[in-house]
Order: structure tokens, then sequence, then C-alpha cells
């Protein structure tokens, strides 16, 4: 399977680059980035129009302006989308979505399977203990542009959406002299050093918690998931999908 990265000078897009090299049967045929550092081994391009071989898939670690330039190009030419990317506003994830239905796209705010294991957990504990109150904490390392991270709103989405979207999701208490309201979901970013990625979230009841946290000490864990979800979308017909999708 041919891979382009797009975002490959980026902190994900060499790490994908090292993990598709340990991967049989995977091969790295181009990078897309603003700049050719000289740095990678193989061709970078700086213009869309300029890459010379058609790949299987596109693997998207950048930033949502550089993504939705991308899918102009990619749907275009039909070529298979997995986009890691986060932060996106609604209107790009509807732009996303109307993309789909000419080729297949995979989007996930996480490409790890522990995560979409995680978010099916908490899911089912929110509806187990229907009275608790529900927050989210998440660390990543200082250069994170999006606050919250795409996982919590991924983990706060999945609770809500098993529970009739009763939830709002609050980012800032700070101006607030009030009361925590019942159907509330609090969600919390932390940023410093230089770390990968924690995730918490937090079921607190009347004289009793409950906390499930996972935490990841390496971008291996996404890069090698990004391929998984590659391999997953190469022979897919057009339509979205995401990490739920693979078995």
């Amino acid at each position: 399977m041919n891979i382009i990265i797009n975002g490959c000078n980026g902190r994900m897009g060499k790490e994908l680059a090292q993990a598709i090299v340990e991967t049989p049967d995977v091969e790295t045929i181009g990078g897309i980035d603003q700049v050719d550092t000289g740095d990678n081994t193989f061709p970078v391009y700086t213009n869309f129009e300029d890459i010379k071989q058609k790949p299987d898939v596109i693997i998207d670690f950048s930033v949502p302006a550089a993504t939705m330039k991308l899918l102009e190009y990619t749907s275009k030419n039909n070529i298979p989308t997995v986009i890691a990317t986060t932060g996106f506003s609604d209107e790009q994830l509807e732009q996303i979505n109307n993309y789909s239905k000419e080729i297949p796209i995979f989007r996930s705010a996480n490409m790890s399977y522990e995560i979409t294991l995680m978010s099916r957990i908490v899911a089912e504990i929110s509806k187990a203990l229907p009275n608790s109150d529900i927050e989210i904490v998440e660390t990543h390392h200082r250069n994170k542009i999006d606050a919250p991270s795409g996982t919590a709103l991924l983990l706060a989405n999945a609770i809500n959406d098993v529970n009739d979207n009763k939830f709002d999701y609050e980012y800032n208490r700070h101006d607030k002299r009030e009361k925590r309201p019942t159907n509330e979901i609090g969600i919390h970013s932390l940023r410093g050093g230089t770390e990968v990625g924690t995730h918490s979230v937090i079921f607190f009841g009347n004289n009793e918690s409950l906390e499930i946290k996972h935490t990841c000490t390496s971008r291996k864990a996404f890069a090698f998931g990004a391929i998984k979800a590659a391999q997953f979308l190469s022979l897919k017909e057009p339509g979205l999908y995401n990490m739920n999708d693979i078995k």
C-alpha cells in the first residue's frame, strides 16, 4: 500500500513516516508540507498539483485549513483520505461530511484503539450512574494548539449520544457564581511540558467517585493506528468511517 503523508514535517508526520518503515507491505511515496526541508527519504511536495504518483491513501496529520485544501485534491482525484487532524469548526465538519459522499474518508479525533474502547466504557458507565456529575480532564504538551482536545470532545460526545444529548458542555466556570447544573459535563484542559496525552473521565456520586483514565506514553500509538485506518479504508466505498468501524 502506497501512502502520502499530509503534514509530513510535523511531529506526528515524522512519527508516522517511521511507523510506516516498520510496517510490512506499506510504503511512503511522498509527503506534503509548506516547505521541503530536505530531511525526508521521500519526495516532499509543497503544491498538490506537483504530486507525480497517485497513492492508495493519504494520511492527514496537519491543521484544519490544510485538511480542507487536501480534501479538494483527494476528492478530485478519488483518493481515500484518513484525517487525524483535530480542531475543526462545525462548518468544516459539515464540509468533510459532504466530501465523504464522493470519496472514502476516515476521521477520528484519536487514532488509538484504546481510546475508542474507553469511549464505549464511559458511555456505558454514564447509563449505569445516571445521577453522577461528569467531569473530563485532558492533559497535553505545551505546543498543542486546540483546546479542549478532540479526544475530550470524542469522550463527551460518546456519553451524550447514549443519554439523548441531555448534557451541555462547560469549559469555563471562572466567571460563574452558581451551583453546578446536573445536565453538564465539565471539560478541562491542561497544557505543559512534553505530555503526549492523558484523558480522565470522572463520575462523581454521593460519597464516592469513579475515574476512567487513559495515558498515552508515545505518539507511536497514533501513528500505527493511522496506518491501520489506512489499511481499512483503502478498499472502502465512499462514506465517513471512524475507529468504531474497525473490528
